[in-house]
């Protein structure tokens, strides 16, 4: 659907007059909040901060796109669990809540005017900004694969057509072919994500009946979340199936070919039918160009508000930001939205403002009925935001407690994109 620029004017005066006129008058003007980014963490905090403030903010959200995918539950695309239209959403309501949505593409922050450019030439002046533009692939991390090459050793790390180009290329493995995936380095989004979807990939071909095909995971790190949980259940379903190797017996990924599938590592030269490419991340470029990263690959923030330590009138959230002992998810994004939605509320309307607390819980699916989960909860401490509890499955869980732990994932789900996106 296509939406109109008058649909976000004040009064009679058209979009491109509003958004890009200075605001003078602040005695009588609400102050502006600007968020860049609609997903997870940006329609949060949007949300929050426009329903919560009951019109003394006026919140501008800007995305390019009406839809949002969630890469969150896209494993369970890849497993034959959920289809694309159920984990697909439409940014427009948010409209409802005194959101004004601009569906344009960010091009630029000028934290020195105080105004993020459009690419349709429009200025929007903003009082405080949030930004919250996910993560960007570093397509030059794995030796020989490229931009260029993503069709051929597809990433799937953003939901939507390299989802679906996966799920066509692993139909194609023929019973006996090899599967390589080439996981992340740290940090990256959604730390157990590619060892939920080396299961859903199991998953989906030994529905097909291909139980002499394998799937080799090289990862860099020597380690990962959930390892023991991962290897107990692929052991128990996938026999044989899935095999992990670290950097110690790897000796790295050295380089990979596109057009004929090779990959060489210091141990190994593989010959895959399909290479699933995960490589390392970094902030949103957006927030990269307007320096909110320093020197460095994300962005640092007050613990105490997601406010940046670069630039005090930017909030940087979800993926993009540096978050302490916090993983990068979508749960993560949603309650640094709310913390940050709390602070901007107070500071701009003297609201009564509250000590931040955070939480996160990432459930992985082993099979359609094994689902283990991770989770914790945080607040500041140390200039970062620190862990006060944490919990993980225990290898000894029941069958039954494993299904729960399923219906617990998909009721998650559920109430949480109608918390972001209702």
């Amino acid at each position: 659907m296509t939406i109109s620029r008058r649909a976000f004017a004040f009064g009679a005066c058209s979009t491109a007059t509003a958004l890009a006129a200075p605001i003078v008058a602040r005695a009588q003007a609400r102050p502006r909040v600007v968020v860049i980014g609609g997903g997870p963490g940006g329609s949060t905090v949007a949300k929050y901060l426009a329903r919560d403030s009951a019109g003394a903010i006026d919140v501008v959200m800007i995305d390019p796109s009406d839809f949002y995918m969630t890469c969150f539950h896209s494993n369970l695309w890849v497993g034959g669990l959920k289809n694309p239209g159920q984990i697909t959403f439409n940014r427009v309501p948010i409209a409802k809540h005194g959101v004004k949505y601009v569906k344009q593409f960010a091009t630029r922050i000028d934290r020195e005017r105080k105004m993020v450019a459009l690419a349709d030439g429009a200025q929007v002046p903003y009082d405080r900004l949030v930004v919250a533009p996910g993560i960007d692939l570093d397509y030059a991390s794995v030796p020989g694969w490229s931009k260029a090459a993503e069709e051929a050793m597809p990433h799937a790390w953003k939901a939507g057509p390299q989802t679906e180009l996966l799920i066509r290329r692993i139909d194609a493995v023929p019973d006996g072919g090899l599967i390589v995936m080439i996981a992340p380095p740290n940090p990256y989004r959604c730390p157990p994500g590619p060892y939920e979807r080396v299961s859903m990939m199991a998953a989906r071909l030994k529905a097909q009946g291909k139980t002499k095909a394998r799937i080799v995971i090289l990862d860099p790190k020597e380690s990962f979340s959930k390892q023991p949980l991962f290897q107990q259940g692929w052991e128990k379903h996938y026999p044989g199936v899935v095999e992990w190797l670290g950097p110690k017996v790897h000796e790295g990924v050295k380089s990979v070919d596109p057009k004929t599938g090779e990959v060489v590592t210091g141990f190994e030269t593989y010959k895959a039918d399909l290479v699933n490419v995960i490589p390392a991340q970094m902030a949103g470029a957006i927030a990269r160009e307007a320096g909110l990263t320093g020197t460095g690959k994300f962005c640092t923030i007050d613990p105490a508000n997601m406010r940046s330590t670069v630039d005090p009138a930017i909030s940087v959230l979800g993926d993009s930001s540096i978050a302490g002992d916090m993983p990068k998810s979508a749960f993560a994004a949603n309650s640094q939205a709310k913390v940050a939605a709390q602070a901007l509320r107070a500071e701009l309307t003297g609201a009564r403002a509250f000590p931040a607390r955070y939480a996160n819980t990432c459930w992985s699916l082993i099979t359609a009925d094994d689902c283990v989960k991770v989770g914790g909860v945080y607040a500041p401490a140390d200039g970062k935001i620190a862990a006060t509890s944490t919990f993980v499955s225990k290898l000894e869980e029941t069958e039954q407690q494993r299904h729960l732990q399923t219906e617990e994932n998909l009721g998650w789900y559920s109430g949480f994109v109608a918390d972001v996106f209702g």
